[in-house]
């Protein structure tokens, strides 16, 4: 049986098959790591491929907030934080897991992420890198931070020309710096578990990288054409993003691909995540997680479907890279990432091609404590007839979140027409 979705349609096999290799690898993972094995905590925005390539297993810093939360241990790892002193108001979704570290295993999701050898993130804002600095003080963790540089306007319709003319659309002088703290941050790495760094070993990995992006991409060109929505945005999530924390490997293009193929297979059935859809919502910022069942829970009353979050878009859109020298390259893909889905005008104007390519009658923007400039974005998109209602709150923090489903039921109420 597959189950069934939030929706009360058949959940996609893919997004069920996706989470249980998840837990699975999560677990296998854990156990050679409590008898020895290195691992590293990485940060999103780190270059997880070299990892890959020098064979070091690693977990993703919001992935694993995003399971506290949705395990509802968020709280408990909040209040950690606080007692040792530090903030719990500040960047949760970046602190969760290092407040889960002093929870008990019977408390932590799936019995606690092992202590990781190494912890990995760029200098963003004012707070990641302290929060990684915590995690180097711990006993036997390594902290490793690459710079943050601050973002160059890019020219219009980067989502078209990144993927090869990524020198052009973010710096040389930029990709230069990262490139150069990869090669150091590699060889570092190599020393301290004794490997090599296998350059064609990282390019194959960047080629099924990009091979896993194309059928992204594949996947939301079909899903920005679909009306009504075919697959449930809750189901669209896990599906694309476990495979982004395997990227570079053939699992990762066989999932990308098997969930190409189940929306195509659900479009040509005529499937609806709900049969009255009148109004079309897109999501911006990061997963509620501690409360999945909000992105349903506005269909009956009003005929609202979430049709689109920046997940299934940014690894549509985002990641693909083509360059000769794989170390290069791979900086590429990193240094300018944030800026794609933060910093205007490269956020502004994709969100804005986004909506009206998906058809959004109205958008609900949470804006996070490290959001830059929001009101640029929210400004674009209703300059071009679009409804926006901004939410200022942490995702991970349920403190944060109270009445957003009351706030979300009145915008779309008041301000978003249903479609004729």
């Amino acid at each position: 049986m597959s189950g069934r979705g939030a929706e009360g349609s058949p959940r996609l096999e893919s997004a069920a098959a996706a989470t249980a290799f998840q837990k699975e690898w999560f677990l296998g993972l854990a156990d050679r790591a409590r008898e020895g094995e290195p691992i590293a905590l990485a940060n999103a925005d780190a270059p997880h491929e070299v990892l890959r390539a020098l064979g070091i297993p690693y977990v993703v810093n919001q992935w694993w907030s995003s399971i506290i939360s949705a395990k509802r241990a968020g709280p408990a790892s909040l209040a950690a934080v606080a007692e040792r002193g530090l903030p719990d108001d500040s960047r949760q979704y970046d602190v969760l897991p290092l407040g889960a570290q002093g929870l008990a295993a019977e408390i932590a999701p799936w019995g606690g992420l092992p202590e990781p050898r190494f912890a990995i993130a760029e200098r963003s804002g004012d707070v990641t890198h302290k929060i990684f600095e915590q995690w180097g003080r711990r006993p036997g963790t390594e902290t490793f931070l690459l710079s943050r540089t601050a973002a160059v306007p890019a020219p219009a319709g980067w989502w078209d020309r990144v993927a090869n003319d990524w020198e052009d659309i973010f710096g040389a002088a930029r990709i230069g710096l990262l490139e150069g703290e990869i090669r150091m941050l590699a060889a570092t790495l190599a020393q301290r578990v004794g490997r090599t760094l296998d350059l064609e070993q990282l390019a194959e990995i960047m080629a099924l990288a990009n091979e896993q992006a194309e059928w992204n991409r594949r996947t939301r060109d079909l899903l920005a054409a679909a009306r009504p929505l075919p697959v449930a945005v809750t189901d669209i999530i896990p599906a694309v993003m476990v495979p982004q924390w395997h990227r570079g490997t053939p699992w990762a293009v066989a999932a990308a691909r098997r969930l190409h193929d189940e929306v195509a297979r659900r479009i040509d059935d005529g499937h609806a995540v709900f049969p009255g859809e009148r109004r079309r919502l897109m999501w911006i910022g990061r997963g509620l997680w501690s409360d999945l069942e909000m992105y349903r829970s506005f269909q009956e009353e009003f005929g609202a479907v979430f049709v689109w979050s920046m997940y299934l878009a940014i690894a549509a859109d985002g990641y693909a890279r083509y360059g000769d020298d794989p170390v290069r390259t791979l900086a590429a893909r990193f240094v300018g990432l944030t800026d794609l889905l933060y910093v205007p005008p490269m956020s502004s104007s994709w969100y804005v091609k986004e909506a009206l390519a998906h058809g959004a009658d109205g958008v609900v923007h949470l804006v996070a404590d490290d959001t830059p400039a929001p009101g640029v974005i929210t400004a674009a998109l209703e300059e071009r007839g679009i409804p926006v209602l901004e939410i200022r709150a942490s995702n991970a923090d349920p403190r944060a979140t109270v009445g957003v489903r009351q706030k979300i039921a009145d915008f779309v109420r008041e301000r978003v027409p249903a479609a004729r």
